[in-house]
């Protein structure tokens, strides 16, 4: 298969898969509450200024990104399974990799536009706010400009890339919605609140030093993606120090967890 037949291929099941994802209610449905709670946050906390607006959507994107990712992409390979449909597919010219690429690409465009869009309202609430902004934050010595949030949400579209990425390797992998749903839950527990109790765990254990946590931090998506908005979104004097980790070591920890759960979704997506 020649290179433009696969990307042409690849975009033809991109475009099914995203109007599949605008077909589904229970994505949208998300999707809506996700927008409602974001922006809903920061009305309601008034904030003003692009580096308290980082700080106070950083937890939420965190948490609830992952959720959103995993909804939209937990079924995207397993229901064309569950119908049957995966087989006829198989019986067509095109490859694991290139279906399991369009796949992603078709549920990405949709996650991405949900998950940048009450970042985007976010800052023009902060733009438009007047008087209530910050020029600079003096405290820590750190000037409040856009360029701060622009980083801010640009890590977050990387971090939401690698966690449909993790979907869609779930749904490659799963046989059965119960077990998808299972995997899910097992996931979200252990990257969302598992690696860091662990962390603290065997740091106030004796497990290991102060120095061993900031590598540790890039084996986890979510506590990499954390770590480099500390260092490069926020910046060293609002964290004072604080253990954020090497940003390439934090961003290479991000690269992996998107190429291993793409590699698995390639190696599992044709069934047996």
């Amino acid at each position: 298969m020649s290179r433009r037949a696969a990307v042409d291929r690849a975009f033809v099941v991109a475009q099914r898969e995203f109007r599949t994802v605008l077909r589904t209610r229970t994505v949208a449905v998300l999707a809506a509450g996700y927008v409602l709670i974001l922006v809903g946050l920061v009305v309601a906390a008034g904030t003003a200024g692009y580096l308290p607006l980082s700080l106070d959507l950083l937890r939420p994107v965190e948490v609830l990104v992952p959720i959103l990712a995993f909804a939209f992409g937990y079924r995207s390979i397993l229901a064309d399974a569950e119908r049957g449909e995966l087989e006829t597919i198989r019986t067509y010219p095109i490859s694991g990799r290139v279906f399991v690429a369009g796949v992603y690409l078709g549920r990405l465009a949709g996650f991405l536009a949900v998950v940048l869009l009450p970042l985007v309202i976010a800052g023009l609430l902060v733009a438009t706010g007047g008087k209530g902004q910050v020029s600079v934050i003096a405290a820590h010595e750190t000037v409040d400009s856009p360029a701060i949030y622009f980083r801010f949400v640009t890590l977050t579209a990387g971090y939401a890339a690698v966690t449909l990425a993790i979907a869609t390797a779930v749904s490659a992998v799963a046989r059965s919605t119960r077990e998808a749903l299972a995997l899910v839950a097992v996931l979200f527990l252990a990257l969302v609140i598992g690696f860091d109790a662990s962390i603290v765990a065997a740091l106030s254990g004796g497990l290991i030093g102060p120095g061993q946590v900031a590598p540790l931090l890039a084996v986890s998506p979510n506590s990499a993606f954390r770590g480099l908005v500390f260092s490069l979104a926020i910046g060293d004097a609002y964290t004072r120090g604080a253990t954020t980790g090497s940003p390439l070591l934090l961003a290479a920890g991000l690269t992996l967890w998107f190429v291993g759960s793409m590699a698995v979704g390639v190696r599992t997506v044709w069934r047996s």
